[in-house]
């Protein structure tokens, strides 16, 4: 089992978890679309190179952002972020991937 994060911007919120969810992320027991998200502030700055979603490259920007936490199976992890990077607005999105310990 793992834990899932990622963040995403207001716009994207609903798509990106209907996305992960479609992957089969966020199921316990007997239910399933299970997360829990928080609004809080990215910062960011594109550097060259770069094709951001929002802000300019070499300017630093800081835009609200969701933050949302879900757990995942192990047989859907690499689904659930391949749908979170296909559905995502940003070309590099934030996730972060935790092994849970089994206690």
């Amino acid at each position: 089992m793992y834990k899932f994060v990622f963040f995403v911007p207001g716009s994207h919120l609903e798509t990106v978890k209907e996305a992960v969810f479609a992957a089969g992320a966020g199921r316990i027991g007997d239910y399933d679309q299970c997360c829990w998200q928080v609004e809080g502030l990215g910062q960011f700055r594109p550097l060259d190179g770069a094709n951001p979603y929002s802000g300019e490259r070499g300017s630093l920007s800081r835009d609200p952002e969701w933050r949302v936490e879900m757990v995942c199976s192990d047989d859907c992890i690499r689904a659930a972020r391949d749908a979170l990077i296909a559905a995502h607005p940003f070309e590099e999105p934030a996730y972060d991937i935790w092994q849970l310990a089994d206690v």
